[in-house]
């Protein structure tokens, strides 16, 4: 049986993992083995971001697989898929945003951010934001604000220091020995938290004032979630350093960061293969994130992502959700105890709902569905919360 092999031989991430036994998957919906259907409300954590196994995406990866595969390490041959999604994404990007380093995740593209702004800078200290999460690795995990899951992995980076997201008074921890800030756009961990009062703002003018630099970390909010192609394009700031993945492969893993010609550059020389991965750029990965990107720039599904959230805002008002933290399409229902957010999350299984917790915040019930998904769904999905939430 499927789920007692993938006891057996995976290794794991918790105690008690979900186990669903996937047989397929299309657009908004998952079958598992026995045939059961269930909504998708988490879309593999934000990454599906045009559904599951989007026709778009599905040819341009059938075609690639017949042309070729890798064939060289990163950054030496000239490949179509690779060139075009690089001037494609470039393009919509800010003017100071003109070369892209495409990685394997998300994660591996924060440990190659963090090298650029030292090697650019160079300072060694870094300011990250308490309550933060930036990856798994030893360098994305150095920057990430929750003690407790770094405690039995020290020692990790130094020279790092952490400020309350959202604060402006502690903007003064950031100093001439800054090599860089950074921060998730929308802190996602933490509870779905949206920046205020100008705060990122706040925090690129101490930057340019100390002569460090800002990265953004937008591996949850890039590629539309937010109604814009990227989440800092809601809050008036423009990074020197952007960080992305997750939704940007359609639900291929790739990851990426982008920054001026000038710090980029800066990688190729003194010294030369300053950050190196063999299979970064994949044509196959890169056609999928290209015609991810398509998906969502020439289609309306940005337009809608506001009116989508305001759906699902009105939908789930109900006397056990306290707020609703978030934006567009990365929501967080904030329940009283996270004893409702365990019974909701796995009663809304045997619904045919599949939603998911949020790393930090306890009493927080993820909603990030594919940007596809239709008013229709939305409404199906937000009914069966309110059921539950009804019975407990």
């Amino acid at each position: 049986m499927l789920q007692n092999d993938f006891d057996r031989y995976l290794a794991k991430t918790t105690p008690h993992p979900m186990g669903l036994a996937i047989q397929k998957a299309s657009g908004s919906y998952l079958w598992d083995t026995d045939g059961k259907k269930y909504l998708d409300f988490v879309a593999g954590v934000s990454a599906c971001s045009v559904g599951h196994c989007n026709p778009r995406v599905v040819r341009a990866i059938q075609q690639q697989s017949e042309a070729y595969l890798h064939v060289m390490v990163y950054g030496e041959f000239a490949q179509k898929p690779v060139t075009e999604l690089a001037k494609k994404l470039l393009g919509m990007m800010p003017d100071n945003h003109q070369k892209i380093y495409l990685t394997n995740s998300g994660t591996e593209a924060i440990e190659g951010a963090l090298k650029l702004a030292k090697r650019a800078t160079n300072r060694s200290e870094i300011v990250a934001a308490k309550n933060s999460y930036h990856g798994s690795t030893q360098g994305a995990l150095s920057v990430t604000g929750y003690e407790p899951i770094k405690n039995a992995y020290r020692p990790l980076l130094p020279n790092i220091k952490f400020v309350e997201y959202n604060n402006p008074l502690d903007l003064e921890q950031i100093t001439t020995k800054t090599a860089a800030v950074i921060l998730e756009t929308i802190q996602g961990g933490a509870g779905f938290i949206v920046p205020k009062n100008d705060y990122l703002q706040k925090v690129k003018a101490r930057c340019e004032t100390v002569g460090a630099l800002l990265i953004l970390d937008e591996i949850q909010p890039g590629f539309g979630r937010t109604g814009t192609l990227f989440g800092f394009e809601q809050f008036g700031v423009i990074p020197d350093i952007v960080v992305m993945g997750k939704g940007m492969g359609g639900g291929i893993p790739i990851g990426a960061f982008t920054a001026s010609d000038q710090l980029m550059d800066q990688l190729a020389v003194d010294p030369a293969l300053g950050h190196i991965t063999t299979f970064g750029g994949h044509p196959l990965i890169a056609a999928a994130a290209l015609a991810t990107l398509e998906e969502i720039t020439a289609s309306d599904l940005m337009k809608q992502i506001a009116e989508k959230e305001a759906l699902i805002r009105n939908e789930l008002k109900h006397p056990k959700i306290k707020q609703i933290n978030g934006c567009g399409l990365m929501l967080a229902p904030i329940l009283d105890h996270p004893e409702i957010v365990n019974q909701l999350v796995l009663n809304a299984l045997d619904e045919g709902l599949i939603l998911f917790w949020l790393l930090w915040e306890k009493r927080a019930v993820r909603i990030s569905p594919p940007l596809t998904i239709t008013k229709e769904e939305l409404y199906e999905g937000c009914q069966i919360i309110r059921k539950i939430l009804n019975q407990l």
